[in-house]
């Protein structure tokens, strides 16, 4: 597609079109880094505040998963709201909040760590977290904008480039808040990191560019006229008008929960152990904060990623039913490996498959949307999305719990509940393989993650 700001004027209806689609999908991919890094806020340093405020394990879980509480519900409503303004009003509000939220936090470390920051600051520090991990909600806003800037021939390949590279952020920070905490001390690691999302934010305002029929919209055209403008400019999705609709649909449909169900495992269980694992290899194998960090990073976070794209391309193969059968068979005997052992080469391997599994049954469940839901794609999108990811705020409290009533062996015990959950996605994968629909959508709207 060429640059949308060469066409006529004839062509745009007297009015500029700022931007290309080029550039539409980089501010975006580097607008949802920006923000995604916000799932590892508290994980890669989660020993300090423990140790400091005298934390339970059921308490370090909440605060570990409190940016997950934001980061996955508001996919849903700020996936919705694009469909009205476009994506750079969401976006900047999002990223606004998590400024708030960082800035806050900041303060309290300034003022309390390290021997004043007591148990009393809890509900602060949990609070301002949630504000931090709004930026992860991005997400799906950021899906949207690169949507509309790209042709239907080139979605795959521009939302994989996008999810892929923005998904890389809570590997490069699991990597860079341990080094940062060493050289600058806890207050200092959190104001760099703050300093980061200021001037992220500013840039993405700066080069962010909503696609063409917003920007008819904003200079007054009505739907229509602003729908055939921006089709004369190359665009061709446009905003179907319905979110509540699509909602509604998307919600009666049953397939919809056992789609929810699947990537509250893959999904959801990377962004909870995205944020927990430091804390096990910490606990169960005795590494130090920074190889920790490594471990994380470099075997489940970053891999996990990765190997989204060949998951989705497996599935269009081979079907997402069967990919994600094999894939949540994976996180099964991986999750049993972890349990059982304590050795610590045992372990790395079997968080390398965890991670590959999780990963590419996350491109299958988004393979299958369009598929069992072809009438509210959007929506079931949404709910997908939103409540699947919510996985990463419920889990980590859960594995804290098996802390407290088992202490460091809790850390290792605690992975039954990603085997009762994979048993459970086996069977609805399964389950879903037996009922195929007869018949796939011809043309359907991208989905979320």
């Amino acid at each position: 597609m060429s640059d949308y700001a060469a066409q006529s004027p004839a062509e745009s209806g007297s009015v500029d079109v700022r931007g290309s689609p080029r550039q539409g999908v980089a501010s975006a991919t580097f607008g949802f880094f920006v923000g995604f890094a916000g799932v590892v806020l508290y994980g890669p340093v989660a020993t300090e505040f423990e140790n400091a405020m005298g934390l339970s394990g059921l308490l370090l879980g909440l605060l570990i998963a409190a940016p997950q509480l934001t980061g996955s519900l508001l996919r849903i409503p700020f996936g919705a709201w694009v469909e009205d303004v476009g994506a750079k009003k969401p976006f900047l509000i999002l990223l606004g909040l998590s400024i708030v939220g960082m800035a806050g936090l900041s303060a309290i470390l300034l003022t309390s760590s390290p021997d004043g920051l007591t148990r009393a600051h809890y509900p602060l520090v949990f609070v301002f977290g949630a504000l931090s991990g709004c930026g992860i909600a991005t997400f799906s806003v950021g899906i949207t904008q690169t949507s509309y800037w790209f042709p239907s021939d080139r979605q795959g390949t521009m939302l994989a480039l996008y999810g892929g590279l923005g998904n890389t952020a809570p590997g490069f920070f699991t990597l860079a808040l341990p080094v940062a905490l060493a050289v600058l001390g806890l207050t200092g690691a959190y104001l760099a990191w703050l300093a980061f999302l200021v001037v992220g934010t500013i840039i993405y305002a700066i080069y962010a560019v909503d696609a063409p029929y917003f920007q008819f919209v904003k200079h007054g055209a009505d739907e229509r006229e602003a729908e055939r403008r921006a089709s004369a400019c190359g665009q061709e999705l446009f905003p179907s008008g319905d979110a509540v609709g699509s909602f509604r649909r998307a919600g009666n449909n049953r397939r919809t929960w056992a789609l929810v169900a699947l990537f509250f495992t893959s999904f959801g269980g990377f962004l909870a152990l995205t944020a927990w694992l430091p804390s096990y290899w910490r606990a169960v194998h005795g590494v130090d904060l920074r190889t920790a960090g490594i471990l994380t990073a470099v075997a489940f976070t970053l891999l996990a990623a990765v190997v989204r794209v060949p998951g989705g391309i497996l599935s269009d193969r081979i079907g997402g039913e069967p990919t994600a059968i094999a894939s949540f068979a994976a996180v099964t005997v991986a999750t049993v490996i972890l349990i059982v052992t304590r050795d610590f080469h045992l372990a790395l391997a079997a968080t390398v498959l965890l991670s590959s599994g999780m990963g590419v049954a996350s491109a299958a469940v988004f393979q299958l949307v369009p598929t069992y839901v072809p009438d509210a794609v959007g929506g079931a999108s949404g709910l997908v999305g939103g409540l699947g990811a919510f996985g990463g705020f419920v889990v980590p409290p859960i594995l804290g719990l098996f802390v407290d009533y088992q202490g460091v062996t809790g850390y290792a015990t605690g992975f039954v509940v990603f085997l009762v959950l994979g048993i459970v996605s086996i069977g609805l994968s399964s389950t879903l393989y037996r009922a195929q629909p007869t018949a796939t959508p011809e043309r359907v709207a991208p989905a979320d993650d």
